[in-house]
């Protein structure tokens, strides 16, 4: 009993089976041997394909560790910078309050320090804020530009296909 013929019987299924004429040639050595060359080129040009792509990323990556690492750089001058300022104004406090002739005058100019010291503490936030986004953009970049050039070859490759 056959599931999508219940009405046929071995021996017309061995009938049938002998009458077909299967368009499928016999395999010879030669186009074996065309099989496999075809097969071995058809894996080197993806080998090719990966090595490139893969190159190509581990290019975008040094790029982008280049520019974090001159950035990491950049932002540390920056912050020793800052620390430098400050520690100059605290001895410009210092300086003045040995000059202090009286208690009130030290309370002036300690007042006077520290309006003068916390605005110069909102301008370096803002400095280090501004420089950390530029490092974050200059290191992402690279990449960027790699994932929009991958896109556009991408949409090339699709649209020669249709």
């Amino acid at each position: 009993m056959n599931i999508l013929h219940p009405d046929a019987t071995p021996a017309k299924c061995r009938e049938t089976y002998s009458k077909a004429d299967y368009a499928f040639p016999t395999p010879t050595f030669h186009t074996a041997q065309e099989l496999a060359e075809m097969s071995l080129a058809q894996t080197r040009e993806a080998y090719e394909r990966s090595k490139s792509a893969l190159e190509a990323s581990l290019d975008t990556l040094a790029r982008s560790f280049d520019s974090l690492s001159h950035g990491a750089s950049v932002l540390n001058r920056k912050i020793i910078d800052i620390a430098q300022r400050n520690v100059n104004s605290g001895f410009d406090l210092a300086k003045s309050l040995t000059t202090a002739k009286n208690l009130a005058e030290v309370v002036e100019l300690r007042a006077a320090y520290w309006r003068k010291q916390l605005d110069a503490l909102v301008a370096q936030a803002g400095e280090v804020r501004e420089l950390s986004a530029k490092v974050a953009g200059d290191m992402t970049a690279p990449i960027k530009a790699h994932v929009n050039r991958s896109m556009d070859k991408l949409r090339d490759e699709l649209s020669h296909r249709d």
